[in-house]
């Protein structure tokens, strides 16, 4: 299967968020150079807010990096992720990270409809933050990574939400499935609206150049497979699309988004290669 195990995915974010990880890689992170904005709604519903990570003393208008959690689709909250607003912010880069709608009951693609007004709201008000409203990059990791790069890759999504679909400068997916029918767990044929629906899968839409994007997955991931970046890189190759994979030696599904926290960065090279790809483009 394209993605290994999703009650495995279910286990390893329910350990991350009640077994004391995310207290633990919390209470290392610096409080200090940078402003944190909460709870921002860019929806009426209530799981359509966000955080805004706003890095001291900005001297001219910066990027911004919008940040979409993982958790199967089911769960997983902003509030875990200061350690990602502090590593880019503490880099000059504005960084929203965003809720959205959870199953259940919401499925397929109401998350994604979600993402995309996160966008728009970002995009309109990115210059009271100090951003960029013209250099935004979507960033997710597991099931956030899906809804980045679908908003990249259909741009169905951002049109509805009143956005150009070329606006996004860049796409960065960690550890994300993009290939991964047919599906077996019941759980998630009821999320998608059927085991083997095309439309549920980014892959599905690259029939052309889409935004750069950078792909990294662990190659011990166990969770979601580093096939799905493999593939999905190879069929935007074949279109013509600038993408740059990034695979990491002894790292999981988990390690890896670990490694953007500060006293674990020496463990892959993902937050180097993030900030590259960004100051890049």
């Amino acid at each position: 299967m394209a993605v290994g195990t999703i009650a495995n995915a279910r286990a390893w974010f329910r350990t991350l968020l009640y077994g004391g990880t995310v207290a633990m890689v919390d209470a290392l992170v610096p409080r200090r150079g940078y402003a944190v904005q909460k709870d921002i709604a860019y929806g009426s519903g209530q799981r359509q807010v966000l955080d805004i990570y706003v890095p001291d003393d900005l001297t001219a208008p910066a990027p911004v990096l919008l940040f979409f959690h993982g958790g199967s689709w089911q769960f997983g909250d902003k509030n875990q992720y200061r350690a990602l607003g502090q590593a880019f912010a503490s880099k000059g880069i504005v960084t929203a990270v965003a809720n959205y709608s959870l199953f259940p009951p919401n499925g397929f693609p109401r998350f994604i409809e979600d993402a995309a007004q996160a966008f728009q709201h970002v995009r309109c008000n990115a210059g009271a933050f100090g951003g960029n409203p013209d250099r935004i990059f979507l960033c997710g990791h597991s099931a956030g990574a899906h809804i980045a790069t679908m908003l990249g890759v259909n741009g169905d999504y951002l049109r509805a939400a009143g956005v150009d679909p070329l606006l996004p400068r860049g796409i960065i997916g960690i550890a994300g499935p993009y290939d991964f029918l047919p599906l077996k767990d019941p759980v998630l044929i009821e999320l998608f609206g059927g085991d083997n629906v095309p439309q549920t899968q980014p892959i599905h839409f690259v029939d052309g150049k889409r935004a750069p994007m950078l792909l990294a997955h662990g190659r011990d991931d166990t969770t979601v497979g580093a096939g799905n970046s493999k593939r999905m890189a190879q069929k935007l190759q074949s279109v013509g699309s600038e993408v740059v994979v990034r695979y990491y030696d002894g790292t999981g599904h988990i390690g890896i988004l670990l490694s953007l926290a500060p006293g674990f960065r020496k463990r892959t090279t993902l937050y180097q290669d993030m900030l590259a790809f960004i100051a890049e483009h």
